[in-house]
């Protein structure tokens, strides 16, 4: 691997990822926000979410504005919720992962853009029930921009493409048969979409492997949210973070599930 073959340039290589993870988990936590809450966010400057006061460069470094300030604000002295110092952080630690398991090359690319994707419709999920079809279109259209660089031969690319539609279509049918049952919305359209997007980048296999995770992380997630029964509860988070898993173990697991068998 190119970024393994000279030490200073895994130095800077890890650097300059985690610089611009921290960049983009600060700007994707704030763009899921203001999506969540049917503000534009690409118009309007950041303000302080307590005293509304226009911040400034010195305010909006990540990572360090947050430390330095004490996790408060500068004008109004006010506490500042810690996650947007998770979202810098988790970003950060993830494009480190990205260029350590994929190289510098397209592929890292691609899943840094992809899992950028999968944090702001989580933070958007999150906040306000929804998956905004525009992370999930922005998702497909850079898996079809990396297809010329990818060495996928039509059949690769039909295998994936049935992975989507069956995972998308299967989540479907399962859904609408447990709303039958429940009598009650069971699973949201948007959820049904982003395990259409998950086979996409995973392929029949690995997407298994993710759905299962997904259902378990959600489990987690309940137990640890104290959420009773009949609650709604978020899962496009944990499908979000399942893929995530999966994009950079998904091999590894595949590889051994499929030894079992001789494959």
């Amino acid at each position: 691997m190119i970024v393994y073959s000279y030490t200073p340039l895994l130095v800077f290589s890890v650097v300059i990822a985690a610089v611009l993870g921290a960049v983009s988990g600060s700007f994707l936590n704030c763009a899921g926000w203001r999506i969540a809450h049917g503000e534009s966010f690409v118009k309007g400057k950041s303000r302080c979410p307590s005293c509304s006061h226009e911040l400034g460069a010195l305010d909006l470094i990540p990572v360090f504005s947050y430390v330095f300030l004490g996790g408060k604000c500068r004008y109004c002295k006010k506490k500042i919720s810690p996650r947007y110092l998770v979202a810098e952080l988790i970003m950060a630690a993830l494009a480190v992962m990205c260029v350590l398991f994929f190289d510098l090359s397209f592929l890292c690319l691609r899943n840094f853009l992809f899992i950028s994707c999968l944090f702001c419709l989580s933070v958007a999920d999150l906040e306000a029930f929804i998956i905004p079809n525009g992370t999930l279109i922005a998702a497909v259209a850079v898996w079809l921009a990396w297809l010329p660089f990818s060495g996928y031969g039509w059949a690769e690319i039909g295998l994936h493409v049935l992975s989507a539609a069956v995972y998308g279509a299967g989540v479907l049918v399962l859904s609408l048969i447990m709303d039958k049952l429940l009598k009650k919305e069971s699973l949201g359209g948007g959820d049904v979409k982003l395990f259409f997007v998950m086979g996409l980048y995973l392929g029949l296999v690995a997407s298994l492997f993710s759905v299962m995770l997904s259902c378990v992380i959600g489990l987690l997630f309940v137990l640890f949210a104290r959420k009773k029964a009949g609650e709604h509860f978020p899962f496009g988070p944990s499908i979000a973070a399942a893929t995530t898993v999966m994009l950079f173990c998904g091999d590894l697991l595949t590889n051994a599930y499929l030894g079992l068998f001789g494959g």
